[in-house]
Formats: structure tokens, sequence, C-alpha cells
């Protein structure tokens, strides 16, 4: 038995204790809601939090139901919340903006939260974004700033505020989306495990174009068993989904038990070429040399990703304006002006230049398989610089190079995006400064399971996953 408390045990334990009844839903409840009255009013991580009293009758049905011999799911009664970008029965949907504040609650669940809430699943909250999702950090002027609990002056990361919510142990797992980094920087800034899964592995209703592999769904949480277990709740085919892997996701959870001195890693110092921070050079140094000590084979290879660039922007672009709202036409006042710009410069998407960025995208993601057929994975810093402060809307100068849009400072992520590949982050030890930091590893086609398994060998052999946050 952990000595740790009850909002710090793994997700699989929790769940596990309460399939045998060694603790109750109510219990694990009570555990969560009291560190949340705790931390979150310095993190603000979580926003439309559930009533208490609500919370604790949905953690009290779910004891009752397993009592009466009820079938238990993966997730029975681990609370849970979902990304502020996506619908929750009886929650709003804020996106983060002033032009929602008068949105109802919703009638009804998003795909992936019908599975989660069908898998026992007990949503208790949203987690913050910024507005629309826009960029890598989580701040909006409707709820403020998600701060990072390793140091609170620092921001905590986003698109996907959960991040700083799995870490800090307001709830042990969550979701996030990401077509630009959204799961992958908050997971490096945090300490935490996130993964960006393969284009159809969840089903991702809220875009227009069904068939894109740009923005995906994907499982954040403190470990890669605990990654798994929620991918395995929120993954399968759906009748919704036109690109949707038929395959059973309940392989997700039995991880392999990988031998480190077996992997085969191609290890890129900067994703071809972009500018990273000294103090993530020197930390992502000394992890490659543990990583060699315990045995990884690892050669250094650049794969060509420079094009990734302006195909990525091109692409993210013509995606907000295929998105976008009809009252950001009419009232763009009511919105962050960097997401209106994208939103024109969607608009006035040449076809010619569309069409390249489509084809592009799939010479990327050609190049990128050939290496893996060589290599067990690809690994690059998830992030070229540690979590910034929390009052900057963008990172805008890193190790000389200047960036005069939010999105610029996210190539590290944005080029891996392109690759259509699935990516983990998983944590990848600490700077000098005490922060953490993540390697973003790519794996082959479909092979989220690699990727987790490869993610809990390097947890158990180094244990920097396991570390708690320190500023709260």
């Amino acid at each position: 038995m952990s000595d740790l408390p009850l909002y710090y045990l793994p997700a699989t334990e929790l769940a596990a204790r309460i399939a045998k009844r060694e603790i109750s839903a109510v219990e694990v409840m009570k555990a969560f809601l009291a560190r949340i009255e705790e931390v979150n009013p310095k993190l603000n991580a979580l926003v439309s939090l559930l009533p208490e009293s609500e919370a604790l009758q949905l953690a009290e049905a779910a004891d009752k139901a397993q009592a009466s011999g009820d079938a238990v799911g993966i997730l029975h009664g681990l609370p849970t919340a979902v990304k502020d970008l996506n619908a929750v029965k009886g929650f709003p949907t804020s996106f983060g903006s002033r032009s929602s504040k008068a949105n109802p609650v919703a009638d009804r669940d998003a795909l992936f939260v019908q599975k989660i809430k069908a898998a026992g699943g007990i949503v208790i909250a949203k987690s913050n974004t910024p507005e629309l999702g826009v960029g890598t950090l989580a701040f909006n002027e409707v709820f403020g700033i998600t701060r990072n609990p390793w140091d609170l002056s620092k921001h905590g990361g986003g698109s996907s505020g959960a991040g700083a919510a799995v870490a800090a142990g307001l709830v042990p797992i969550a979701d996030g989306s990401d077509s630009g980094g959204s799961i992958r920087y908050p997971s490096s800034f945090c300490n935490t495990v996130g993964l960006r899964t393969t284009p159809g592995r969840v089903v991702f209703e809220a875009l227009g174009d069904g068939w894109t592999p740009h923005a995906v769904l994907g499982p954040m949480a403190r470990s890669a068993v605990d990654a798994g277990l929620l991918l395995a709740a929120m993954a399968g085919p759906s009748p919704q989904n036109p690109i949707a892997i038929d395959s059973d996701p309940t392989a997700f959870l039995k991880l392999a038990d990988l031998d480190l001195s077996k992997v085969r890693i191609a290890w890129s110092k900067d994703a071809d070429g972009l500018p990273v921070s000294q103090e993530i050079r020197d930390a992502y140094a000394k992890t490659r040399a543990t990583l060699v000590s315990l045995g990884c084979t690892i050669d250094d290879i650049e794969l060509d990703l420079k094009s990734a660039d302006h195909a990525w922007e091109t692409i993210e672009m013509f995606g907000f304006f295929t998105d976008s709202p009809p009252l950001v036409h009419t009232n763009p006042e009511l919105f962050r002006p960097d997401y209106v710009r994208n939103i024109r410069q969607g608009a006035a998407t040449d076809p010619k230049e569309l069409a390249w960025a489509i084809r592009e995208r799939t010479q990327i993601f050609k190049r990128t398989a050939a290496l893996l057929e060589n290599y067990d994975v690809f690994i690059t810093p998830a992030t070229p610089v540690s979590a910034p402060p929390a009052e900057v809307e963008w990172v805008a100068e890193i190790d000389g190079t200047s960036f005069e849009r939010y999105f610029l400072w996210q190539r590290m992520a944005c080029r891996i995006t392109m690759t259509g590949h699935p990516v983990l982050v998983t944590p990848g030890g600490f700077t000098d400064k005490g922060m953490p930091f993540g390697l973003q590893m790519v794996g082959p086609m479909r092979g989220e399971h690699a990727l987790l398994s490869l993610s809990a060998a390097i947890e158990k052999a180094t244990g920097w996953g396991a570390k708690q946050p320190t500023g709260i």
C-alpha cells in the first residue's frame, strides 16, 4: 500500500481499489474535492466546477450501482475534467471566450465524453483553455491564467489546462486536444504524460472536417499506465467518425514490459534546426546520457522538417476558418484579436497553397515512416523552453530568435503534428532551476501502445515522473 494521499495515487490503483471495494467512490471523490478546494484557487486549472453536493451524489450513485451488482467500468468512480472546448451534459462550454458567456449548458455529451462516462468516469469540472484553444498557454478574459504547480509564477501550459490539474492531484486523469502542441506543451511544463493519438483513434466530432488528421484528442495523466487506462475508455470505433480505427482499445490496459537495452532511438537535438534555450539544451543532453547509461541505442538524426512550418500554418489557419462561428464574422470585437486574425488568414487561403500544404504533409508523413522502419522512436525536446512567466501571452524570443505571432514558438510541436504519427510526451527530467521538461517521442503509425510502453519503461528506470510539484 502506498503512503501517498488518495489524490496522488495512480488512477489505475484507485480504480482497482474501488472495484475491490477497498475504498468507495465517495471517499475518492471527497479526497479530490478537498484537494481542489485547497489548490485550485492557486492554479486556476479547473473551471465550471460541479457543486460539491452534486459530485458526491454521483459518487454515491456509483457506489450503490456497484453494491447492487452492476457491471463496473474501467474508470468506475474516478473524477475527471473535460477541456472547456468540448460538450459535457449539464455544463456550459465557454471556450474561454466572452462571446460564449451566455451559452446555455450543454444538453448532450461529446462522443468521447459518452465513452468516458460509460466506463464509469465522473466529470466534475471543465479544464481551462485559452480562448477557442488559441495557443499553448492557458489564459483568457473569462477565467484568467492557469498557473504551474511547480512554480506559481509560471504558466501551466495549454491549450489543455488539464496538465496543471493532473500534476497537482486535482483529478487523476483528463482529456486534451492537440493540433500544435496543446497536449504536449502542458505535459512538458508540468511533468506529466500526454499523448497526441493517431488520427481516428479517438472520435473528435467538434471538427468541421471529420477526415482531417490535423487535430486529435488524447489522454493526459501522471503516468503512461494511467494514460493507457484513459485511452482504453476514450478510444474505439464509432459510426460518427469517418476515419475511426476499428480495434479493441482494451489493449491499452496492459503495457509491454520493455527492455531499454533493446530500444533504438533516433535523437534530434532541435527538430531540424529550431531555436532551443540553453537551459533545455543542457537538460536534454543530460537526459540523453541517462538513456545511454540505461542501455538505449541512440543515433543523432535530423529528420527533414523545415517545410512543415508553412504547411502547418496553412492547414491550421484554414481549419480556423472552416470551424469559425458565425458571430466572429459579425462581431469580431468579442474575440481575441489573434483568433480573428487566424480566421481572416484562413479565409484568404490560396487554393494552390492549400494543395501544396496537403501534399507536403503526405511527404513529411512518408519521411517519418521511413525513418521509423529503422528505429523504435524518434525523439526531440518537447518544448524549446521550460514553463514561461505567467504574464506572457506567448514566448517572444528563444536563443536570439524573435517571434511576432503566438504559434511560432510552438514549432517544436507543430512540425511533429505534420508527421501524422502518434506522439507522446513523457517526463524527461529537470532543468538546473528545478523545472520539469519533457521528451517528445514519435512512434510508428497506430503505435500508441509501443509509445506508452516505452514511456512506462523510462518512468520506471528514472523516477522522473513520480516526483510531485514543489510550488504548491
